[in-house]
């Protein structure tokens, strides 16, 4: 499982790598410099209120069927047919709800259209994770892997025609920029759906309720827990938008947008470590195989980059956001340094609170989801009124952190795990010597020569320390079994 687990996230990670820079940095960014912060400000508060509504969509159907596909792989066909016909059902229900929430919040004419297309476009992206769970449920990772990149490769060359050609007139909205992203989410749905059927018998779609009704009351409470942690990762632009006054609020969310996006980009990474931890540790449980090692390995190639750029995103924050955005850069770097602290605690919830859902501690999670979504919310209460984007920041990085150390705990105290402090004293050894590192870099005039020593700096240490070490990672590679 080691070698299984480290080999596909390789290539997991070089995928991404070729594809989702380029969209972030290259599109995304690019998207907000031209249309400017208050219109992708608009644009951001309506995806993050369609994402914390996302699950009515699933109703947690994905990570229950993930789990379940990869303890149980001969109910693959049975739950094809009748999640599918699912699927379309609580789209239906999930558009009228988010649309009536929009009315009543006072959404007017041109928001709400907006956010029609942004809520089919988050129904293209619940039922391609659905029909891909399936896949990472058989273990089939390499092919995960390819679609995983899929609609962000369709999304690059839509959108590289609308921005850098003159074939529609050198025109560009916001509005085009959602309908790309519409055009790229169907095909890669489609071409997804075609690729399971391949793996199965064909599907027949069913309505079978009492069927449907046994799938819910077992997803629910993945159902639950992903929405209450969509409001506590999500909410807040959309509480900065509604609760400032209009342009302020609008602009106040296009710059937490600016730092939020590379919060964002990291995140994206470290969700693919749970996309394949997942089914690997669900297997593992039900087959009662040791999990200590995979874990160590697993958060020591996560938490390393993730205290990296975060040492860094504090001490070269300005010069960051300088490079990627033409206005609001003195606002959004240290909101920027902020949100990078938290990204540790995040990447820390991508393995245990990982570890928990393959278990189905569901109950011990929902209730600190439950909690870390009070935290966020009073937070932001009050916060925003006293110092707006930046109250935003706090708010997020306090929940990250707390919601982080439960999980931490909870997992320790279910699977009986001991403390590693040797483990723990090399990881604190790491991050002052990150800190130093970054602060001589300072001294050196040329800002980019002076961040480039303190990365090579960084990396170099964490090998010397054995923080990482390439000899372990190479003996699980040529390993032939793990």
């Amino acid at each position: 499982m080691k070698r299984k687990f480290v080999t596909n996230l390789l290539l997991l990670l070089f995928l991404n790598l070729l594809i989702k820079p380029f969209w972030i940095f290259g599109i995304d960014r690019t998207v907000q410099n031209m249309v400017g912060a208050e219109s992708y400000g608009l644009y951001f508060s309506l995806l993050n209120f369609s994402i914390v509504l996302n699950i009515l969509l699933d109703l947690g159907i994905t990570n229950f069927n993930n789990r379940n596909i990869a303890q149980h792989s001969h109910l693959l066909q049975k739950y094809l047919n009748n999640i599918v016909g699912l699927k379309f059902l609580l789209a239906v229900g999930y558009a009228f709800v988010c649309l009536l929430v929009a009315m009543v919040i006072g959404y007017n004419e041109v928001q709400l259209h907006l956010l029609l297309f942004l809520v089919f476009n988050q129904f293209l992206i619940s039922f391609t994770f659905y029909l891909r769970s399936n896949i990472s449920g058989l273990h089939l990772f390499r092919t995960d892997s390819l679609l995983s990149v899929l609609d962000r490769s369709l999304m690059i060359v839509f959108c590289s025609v609308l921005l850098f050609t003159d074939w529609f007139g050198g025109f560009f909205s916001i509005t085009w920029f959602v309908y790309a992203q519409t055009l790229a989410y169907l095909f890669a749905a489609l071409i997804t759906f075609f690729t399971v059927l391949h793996y199965t018998r064909g599907i027949r779609i069913k309505i079978d309720l009492k069927y449907i009704l046994l799938i819910l009351r077992q997803s629910y409470p993945f159902a639950l827990l992903i929405l209450l942690m969509s409001f506590y990762n999500r909410i807040d632009s959309v509480m900065l938008e509604r609760m400032l006054p209009d342009p302020l609020g609008k602009q106040q969310a296009g710059i937490y947008a600016q730092a939020f996006r590379l919060l964002d980009a990291f995140a994206m990474f470290g969700a693919l470590f749970a996309g394949l931890l997942l089914p690997i540790f669900a297997r593992m449980i039900k087959q009662r195989d040791d999990l200590g090692q995979l874990i160590q390995i697993a958060f020591l190639l996560i938490i390393v980059p993730a205290i990296l750029v975060g040492v860094a995103a504090n001490f070269y924050g300005f010069e960051i956001m300088n490079l990627l955005y033409h206005e609001h850069v003195q606002e959004s770097a240290p909101i920027f340094g902020i949100l990078m602290i938290g990204f540790i605690c995040i990447a820390t919830t991508y393995i245990f609170g990982t570890l928990l859902t393959a278990n189905g501690s569901l109950k011990q999670l929902n209730w600190m989801a439950f909690s870390g979504m009070i935290i966020n919310v009073v937070l932001n209460l009050i916060l925003i009124p006293q110092i707006q984007a930046t109250g935003s920041a706090y708010a997020s990085l306090v929940t990250q952190l707390l919601t982080a150390v439960v999980q931490v705990a909870i997992a320790v105290s279910i699977f009986k795990m001991k403390v590693n402090y040797l483990l723990i004293l090399k990881i604190t050894g790491f991050t002052l010597f990150a800190i130093l590192a970054a602060k001589l870099s300072l001294l050196i005039d040329n800002w980019a020569i002076g961040f480039a020593s303190m990365i090579i700096a960084e990396i170099s240490y964490a090998f010397v320390s054995r923080l990482i070490s390439l000899k372990a990672l190479f003996q699980i590679l040529t390993k032939k079994q793990a």
